[in-house]
């Protein structure tokens, strides 16, 4: 059974950090480009940040680039979004995505975890 985990939301100031963590079981891992995506009340969901399976290579939304870090441990099964600097427009829920690196697999969410950020 797949089951995508995160945790590691709750609130903090204006310009403070904390760290997201995604667990995925039931996965070959490796084989998963891994993402966090976020939604904020009334808007839609969106890209946060991206860390590929194949080489590690990451990219982000312009709106993170500098205060924001994704990591992945293959031998936990799990990714990490270090968030520094954060800002009231941080405000979501965040979700991890599992994406198979291989056609034909199917690609996970997890359950989402909130993050705010008071000013």
């Amino acid at each position: 059974q797949v089951q995508v985990v995160e945790s590691g939301g709750g609130l903090v100031q204006s310009g403070g950090s904390l760290r997201l963590s995604c667990v995925a079981w039931g996965i070959s891992f490796r084989s998963y480009d891994m993402s966090w995506y976020r939604q904020a009340p009334g808007k839609e969901r969106e890209f946060v940040a991206r860390i590929r399976a194949v080489d590690g290579s990451t990219n982000y939304a312009d709106s993170v680039k500098g205060r924001f870090t994704i990591s992945r441990d293959n031998a936990k099964n799990t990714v990490y979004l270090q968030m520094n600097n954060l800002k009231s427009e941080d405000t979501a829920v965040y979700y991890c995505n599992a994406d198979p690196v291989n056609l034909g697999f199917p690609h996970y969410w997890g359950q989402g975890t909130q993050v705010t950020v008071s000013s």
